[in-house]
């Protein structure tokens, strides 16, 4: 990018407004100006409609637009994806919402053999523009079966994009993006992250939470839609995550520079594709490397992401990518959440292991 454009870049960053919203109050924002500016958008699942979803995320679209556009199903989610899969062969662009994580489970045969595959099997005739919303991972002390991390298996399914974003910022301009696109995608929203509120700057494409981590280069105050971004820089060591991880693992980070340990923080955002170049990048400044996810540690999308790290940073590498994540047993309830999900200390543990590595 020359910089005449980056100075215009950034000078739409200095001012455009900038609103203090929650990641709730950033969704439903997205979500209204979907529907205002693309007729062939329906928001439907349960509950969204008249209650405005169980975390309110699309609170009041009901009354703005109509109960034909915003409206509440059945309790069934594969007849919510079913639905959803209908609708987007008749040429519309559905953005349903499964209203729990857990309660995808049943619609995982609609996902994978029909959204999935229908624009493959088709040649392109049937293209799927379906945004999944399904507030996701732990957090909130909920039950049982509220409360899953199940990035790594709708990651593995060729055919679906999967994005989660860490701050309300990311939320707004990322669920725009993702309903834009010919492909299905699962927008995995951090549920524990709802209402934390942040700056939003609503300029289209520019994302003022961290620089591109990927081929795009280091423009600070702008990022791409596409790939990674850096949350934080650092030298020392790159602490990889998404969703609500994120905000956990910059905690860290300041803790970790109270001692003169400076760790970048790489977002990782889309998990289905991964930045393989945003990875390689950062890692190979710092070469050394730290997973952090919610979900359980073998098989987990982090062991994916450390192979690509390993492939791409063999050389620089100083010490074996490091995995903090959740415990091989069942997601458990509320009462156990403190326990399973990485917390700081260990988090902080996994970054003392990769610094204190020494070759034999």
């Amino acid at each position: 990018m020359s910089e005449s454009m980056n100075g215009a870049v950034l000078e739409l960053v200095r001012e455009a407004p900038l609103l203090q919203l929650s990641m709730q109050q950033a969704i439903n924002r997205a979500l209204g100006e979907i529907l205002e500016t693309d007729e062939r958008a329906l928001i439907f699942g349960e509950d969204v409609g008249v209650l405005g979803g169980v975390f309110r995320v699309t609170d009041g679209l009901q009354q703005r637009f109509g109960a034909n556009r915003v409206f509440d199903t059945p309790l069934a989610e594969s007849g919510i994806l079913g639905t959803a899969i209908g609708l987007a062969m008749a040429g519309f662009h559905p953005i349903p919402e499964v209203q729990f994580d857990g309660f995808a489970y049943p619609a995982v045969n609609q996902i994978i053999t029909q959204l999935a595959r229908m624009n493959y099997r088709s040649r392109g005739r049937l293209p799927m523009p379906v945004t999944l919303r399904v507030p996701s991972f732990g957090g909130i002390r909920a039950p049982e079966h509220h409360g899953e991390s199940l990035e790594s298996l709708f990651a593995h399914v060729p055919g679906l994009k999967v994005v989660s974003p860490a701050n309300p910022q990311q939320a707004y301009h990322l669920l725009k993006h993702a309903v834009s696109m010919p492909d299905p995608v699962i927008f995995m929203e951090p549920k524990a992250r709802y209402w934390n509120k942040a700056g939003v700057n609503l300029v289209d494409n520019v994302v003022g939470d961290g620089i591109s981590g990927g081929t795009d280069g280091p423009l600070t105050g702008r990022a791409s839609l596409e790939g990674s971004v850096i949350a934080r820089p650092g030298k020392h060591a790159t602490l990889i995550a998404w969703g609500s991880m994120v905000s956990r693992c910059l905690q860290v980070a300041e803790l970790a520079a109270e001692d003169g340990i400076e760790l970048e923080v790489l977002d990782l955002r889309w998990l289905k594709p991964i930045d393989e170049a945003g990875l390689a990048a950062s890692v190979s400044r710092t070469r050394r490397a730290i997973v952090v996810h919610e979900g359980p540690r073998t098989i987990g999308l982090g062991a994916e992401v450390a192979a690509l790290v390993s492939q791409s940073c063999f050389d620089t590498l100083r010490a074996p990518v490091e995995r903090v994540t959740g415990f091989d047993v069942p997601y458990p309830s509320g009462d156990l959440e403190d326990e399973y999900i990485p917390n700081i200390d260990r988090i902080l543990f996994g970054v003392q292991r990769v610094l204190e590595y020494r070759r034999g």
